[in-house]
């Protein structure tokens, strides 16, 4: 499997207030663990992203549990009311305990 990579897409700027559009994607198969190898038959292991995150300036936003039966590649589209400028951050947890993290700034007037 490639490296996973994660992706978002957040406004650089908004008035106080508004309520705004934020789009994630992270590239991953998810592989649920009950699939059988073609070659060997044995059963391919269980890897899948299984939580995802976002802050904004170190508050939860917005949180998921993600179980096996989620395609490969996870895309989640939320809102998210922004009073302020700051930071966003997002991470997606893999079974592994790998977590793959992306920060986007955004200028509130």
């Amino acid at each position: 499997m490639a490296k996973s990579k994660p992706r978002v897409k957040v406004p650089k700027t908004a008035d106080a207030g508004e309520v705004i559009t934020i789009k994630t994607l992270i590239s991953h198969t998810m592989e649920s663990g009950q699939r059988k190898d073609k070659k060997t038959g044995d059963l391919i292991p269980r890897k899948i992203i299984n939580a995802f995150k976002a802050e904004f300036n170190g508050q939860t936003v917005f949180e998921a549990i993600i179980e096996p039966a989620v395609s490969a590649n996870p895309y989640f589209e939320f809102r998210v009311k922004v009073q302020e400028s700051g930071e966003f951050k997002f991470s997606w947890t893999d079974d592994d305990g790998s977590v793959y993290e992306k920060s986007k700034k955004i200028k509130v007037a």
